[in-house]
């Protein structure tokens, strides 16, 4: 059973807000791999500032970790998300299934 707050939290954040599907591809890239922002701005092809905004919201709502300091900060899925990311693949699945329909 998936924990009904979480589902709310990434509901909002993915598919209820501006920046979702930048946040989703973050998440995406961060599953494979702990990267610093620089990193994902050049594998995303986007803005350094614009990495760095997505980056901090998904921080502040406890969905990404870091570790390390000024420019060697890596982040990482952080456990909450981990322990949702059920509800996050099927909530990526209904937004992408959204689009195409």
């Amino acid at each position: 059973m998936s924990d009904p707050t979480a589902r709310r939290l990434l509901w909002y954040l993915f598919a209820g807000s501006k920046g979702g599907e930048n946040r989703i591809k973050i998440i995406n890239l961060l599953q494979d791999t702990p990267l610093n922002i620089n990193r994902m701005a050049e594998a995303l092809d986007l803005d350094y500032k614009a990495v760095q905004h997505h980056v901090d919201v998904l921080e502040k709502n406890n969905l990404v970790s870091r570790m390390g300091e000024k420019y060697g900060i890596m982040y990482f899925v952080s456990n909450y998300l981990e322990s949702n990311m059920d509800t996050f693949r099927e909530i990526v699945t209904k937004i992408n299934k959204s689009k195409i329909g």
